[in-house]
């Protein structure tokens, strides 16, 4: 069997619809026939509005069902010429049951299909047929339905409507006039065809109380002449209001502990020491400068006379304090981020007995030779010295 192919279509184009009901489904079926006498060809297209079928077959296909269908001799007749004169009999007279006037006379039956997806058999008094169409597919049955039967209902019941004569009572040459000059105009610009025949208030409310009649629905909506102009400006007093956006809770505000800004760990500030390089210049004075400033210091820090009754026990811990005066490490000296240890008060009257200390301690270093430990030398700093 030979697939339904677009030059079966157009052949089927100039056919008209055949109608015949299966008495079991109460279902219609709708169909197409076409045939050729040069090639021997047959075409059917079957369709329920919902579902398209087809079948092609070629001369020997159709010669072998028709000796199957009628339990006739399958071997084809021994001259060919003799042959294709019986195949070209029988296709004719099957051309002619499938014509309005012939196709009353033929009785319907579904059978169960063996080739093809529906099996449909036609008899008449003396002979029988059988078609076995396959279903097209989605697309191409969508196609055959709106060229072959949608489009064309669409442009007659336009002319139906536009018509100023009834249809039924026009003569055949008055009525294919209206019918060409119809499909002239809609072959030429289709969108606009379709948007006058439907648009019409007559005609879409007729087509719309048909569909509710055709689907039992219960309210049948009337037919409308006048379709008027309706108020299709926006309204401005009755707007509908849209509901405010809910305002958003407010953040908690911080406590104040997190407003305040976090400070800085500053160093304390380190004890003016003199500098190396003045200590350097003036090793011979310093002692004295020291055994000057002693009551002073005592003065300021207790307010009383310096008392010199300090007993020698605690002379030994005093050489360590009067190193860490004068020979601090340098790492101590350059970095400003490390805390200082808290003075602690010394005795008073201390200050004597650390400069005599300090300055045997020298001389005795002086004699023997070795150098004096000393700190890294600072430079020089400048502004006033702080005593």
């Amino acid at each position: 069997m030979e697939s339904f192919t677009e030059d079966h279509s157009k052949a089927l184009l100039a056919k008209e619809w055949l109608v015949k009901v299966d008495s079991q489904t109460s279902t219609p079926y709708l169909f197409k026939f076409s045939c050729s006498s040069v090639e021997l060809t047959a075409c059917i297209l079957v369709t329920d509005t919902k579902t398209v079928w087809a079948e092609v077959l070629t001369s020997n296909q159709f010669a072998r069902r028709w000796r199957m269908c009628n339990r006739l001799s399958i071997s084809p007749l021994p001259n060919t010429d003799d042959e294709d004169s019986w195949r070209e009999r029988h296709l004719t007279l099957l051309g002619r049951a499938h014509s309005l006037g012939g196709f009353l006379g033929l009785t319907l039956e579904l059978e169960k299909p063996t080739l093809g997806d529906l099996a449909l058999e036609l008899e008449c008094n003396n002979w029988k047929w059988r078609w076995e169409p396959a279903v097209l597919g989605p697309r191409s049955s969508a196609e055959i339905i709106s060229k072959h039967l949608i489009m064309p209902l669409i442009s007659v019941n336009h002319l139906a409507f536009s018509s100023s004569d009834v249809l039924g009572d026009l003569a055949p040459g008055d009525l294919e006039k209206a019918t060409d000059k119809v499909g002239r105009t809609a072959r030429r610009t289709v969108d606009t065809h379709i948007r006058n025949a439907l648009s019409k208030p007559r005609v879409a409310t007729t087509l719309r109380r048909m569909t509710a009649m055709f689907n039992f629905l219960p309210e049948l909506p009337a037919i409308i002449i006048d379709a008027g102009n309706p108020d299709l400006r926006v309204p401005t007093a009755d707007r509908i209001s849209l509901p405010e956006p809910k305002a958003r809770d407010p953040e908690p505000k911080p406590h104040d502990h997190d407003m305040e800004p976090l400070q800085e760990s500053t160093p304390p500030k380190m004890p003016q020491q003199e500098d190396s390089s003045t200590e350097s210049e003036t090793e011979g004075a310093a002692p004295k400068q020291r055994i000057l400033l002693a009551p002073n210091h005592q003065l300021r820090f207790s307010g009383q006379p310096p008392s010199t009754s300090l007993s020698k026990d605690a002379s030994p811990a005093l050489p360590g304090r009067s190193r860490s005066w004068t020979e601090a490490p340098a790492s101590e000296s350059d970095s400003s981020l490390v805390r200082p240890n808290k003075k602690l008060k010394h005795p008073e009257g201390s200050d004597d007995d650390d400069s005599e200390e300090e300055r045997k301690r020298r001389a005795a270093a002086i004699k023997s030779g070795a150098a004096a430990k000393r700190g890294t030398r600072q430079p020089l700093k400048r502004g006033g010295k702080r005593f």
